[in-house]
């Protein structure tokens, strides 16, 4: 397997058990929904982007999902073959609100 296949495939992991930590943990005042994982620092860092709904609720989503990192990793460590593992971070994505294109971070 490439080392390109398997980046990607550690990607889609990681989206998925954020998907899966998030529809655990998070309470019923805001949708979250992972759109995607993104590597950063060559592998070292992984962004997850986020779609809050109702939009007023984003900051709170995400300053939420921060408190939520050590948990998470430790979700990682336990679900997903993932060594190294790296550090994640939550990043908002609501381009489908704004329009914005594809490979553009959200402005927060």
């Amino acid at each position: 397997m490439k080392s390109s296949d398997r980046a990607g495939r550690g990607l889609a992991i990681i989206a998925h058990e954020a998907a899966q930590f998030i529809k655990k943990e998070a309470g019923p005042g805001s949708l979250i929904t992972v759109i995607r994982a993104q590597s950063a620092s060559r592998g070292d860092r992984v962004m997850v982007f986020v779609s809050v709904f109702p939009e007023e609720k984003a900051l709170s989503a995400l300053a939420f999902l921060e408190r939520q990192r050590e948990a998470f990793s430790d979700h990682l460590k336990k679900h997903a073959r993932l060594r190294p593992l790296p550090r994640v971070d939550f990043m908002l994505d609501n381009r489908e609100k704004t329009g914005e294109e594809l490979g553009e971070p959200a402005k927060v």
